[in-house]
């Protein structure tokens, strides 16, 4: 509650008591917007009022429906019913499926106020209890669950994260598979406000069409053949929280326009349905397709691109941070510890080497998958190289230089040579050779990779 004047949406189909309503409670220093139908009074929850006041006999759209509503887009609005005697049960009804309160026709301004200040004042408790909260949360995820890395590519990305995460704005996660698309994700989701709320998350590309369709937006009773039941799609499920779409380019061309209906409506059409739902759900999206590719080619929409794509975050391949490596296996080898109620293990100097010159072709995900398995395998305290997955023993850097030294080397060819040397000497320990050579370890990549690629 940002501002000094509480607002209050009145909704009644009764233009005349709307009018007074507003006089009433501008004169008592609230801040009004009104709604003549319950279908504008929806429109209107887009305005942000703290507290919405509505009949529940209207004609089409009732105070139930806005209630329901309101629950559905807003869930922290208090809702006050205004109900007369015939209607009583219902609003009773509605005060048990979360309405606030309800006063009864014909009211005394004084009740009504009471009602009404009640409400502001249980919005705005619950909304600083919740930003209290969400320091604390903020606290404890920098704390806790930060995504490891130290070179700047990645702290670069992390830094958009940390600072996007308050905000509503759609995120677009790009990296190839396996870099931690989905820790960030759920990073950015635990540092935001619905950090209390769930984070779901679904593969895009690992359901045929009309499976994908039915649980992102879900469908209704005999839509098709199987669909024995409703079922709630995960827009719905997720409501004031976070849903995680990975694999986002792998959508068919029907569903990236259902998705942009989303976006852009705020409401979702389950699959059979003609009645939309209304869901308040933050989108970050990740893919590791060039969807500008993609978009040359007519497989992936313009306009579904740029509304995913309001903040854009590129997560950098493990063989372009290799000093994370240690850093990354250090936290694997605690959490693996941790998990199983035993001792951490130590990386032997020779396999941690080992690790380093790999190039991890699926990232992230392949370096803990073989740490787990090398920790399954070690009966000591200390992982020996043995017990690496053969995929990772087997790479054979190339040679740095031929056998045939020029007469009169350039600069670069006695670089090499010497690089060389220092390497055999430290038998192959890249760690140690930077040591040795004085230079960092990313710096020595740097050049590795250089060298190998001018053969």
């Amino acid at each position: 509650m940002t501002n000094s004047k509480p607002k209050i949406l009145i909704v009644d189909d009764e233009e005349s008591l709307v009018e007074t309503l507003k006089v009433l409670l501008r004169r008592e220093g609230f801040e009004t917007t009104t709604a003549l139908s319950g279908t504008e009074a929806i429109e209107k929850l887009s305005e942000d009022p703290d507290v919405v006041l509505t009949d529940i006999r209207m004609p089409r759209v009732s105070g139930i429906d806005v209630l329901a509503e309101t629950k559905a887009a807003r869930p922290d609005i208090p809702v006050v019913l205004m109900t007369a005697q015939a209607s009583l049960q219902s609003a009773i009804q509605a005060v048990n499926q979360g309405a606030f309160y309800y006063v009864q026709k014909p009211f005394t301004n004084d009740e009504l106020l009471a009602v009404l200040r009640k409400a502001v004042d249980f919005a705005r408790v619950k909304s600083e209890n919740r930003s209290l909260w969400r320091e604390i949360r903020r606290r404890d995820v920098r704390a806790g669950s930060k995504p490891v890395g130290k070179c700047r590519s990645f702290l670069e990305a992390l830094q958009v994260a940390e600072t996007v995460a308050p905000t509503e704005s759609t995120v677009l996660i790009q990296g190839e598979s396996g870099t931690g698309k989905e820790v960030l994700a759920r990073y950015i989701h635990e540092l935001s406000s619905r950090g209390e709320n769930s984070f779901l998350s679904i593969n895009c590309g690992a359901l045929p069409e009309s499976l994908l369709e039915s649980e992102l937006f879900g469908h209704v009773k005999g839509s098709f053949t199987g669909a024995l039941r409703d079922k709630q799609g995960l827009f719905v499920a997720a409501n004031g929280g976070t849903l995680f779409l990975d694999e986002v380019g792998e959508m068919v061309p029907a569903t990236q326009v259902r998705l942009l209906h989303v976006l852009q409506q705020h409401e979702v059409i389950p699959v059979g349905a003609t009645e939309p739902t209304r869901v308040d759900v933050r989108i970050v999206a990740a893919t590791n397709a060039d969807l500008d590719e993609q978009i040359r080619h007519g497989d992936f929409r313009t306009d579904l691109f740029y509304r995913l794509n309001v903040i854009a975050i590129h997560l950098p391949p493990l063989r372009d941070r290799r000093d994370d490596i240690p850093l990354l296996a250090e936290n694997f080898l605690k959490r693996f510890a941790r998990e199983r109620g035993t001792e951490r293990k130590q990386l032997a100097d020779d396999t941690l080497g080992i690790l380093m010159e790999y190039d991890w072709p699926g990232n992230v995900r392949e370096l803990e998958n073989a740490l787990e398995r090398a920790m399954a395998m070690t009966q000591g305290e200390v992982i020996k190289k043995d017990v690496l997955p053969e995929r990772v023993l087997e790479r054979q850097p190339l040679p740095l230089v031929s056998g045939q030294a020029p007469v009169n080397p350039a600069l670069e060819v006695i670089e090499r040579a010497y690089i060389e040397w220092v390497l055999r000497a430290e038998g192959g320990n890249k760690t140690r050779a930077a040591e040795v050579l004085g230079i960092d370890p990313s710096t020595l990549y740097r050049k590795l990779a250089r060298f190998e690629a001018g053969e």
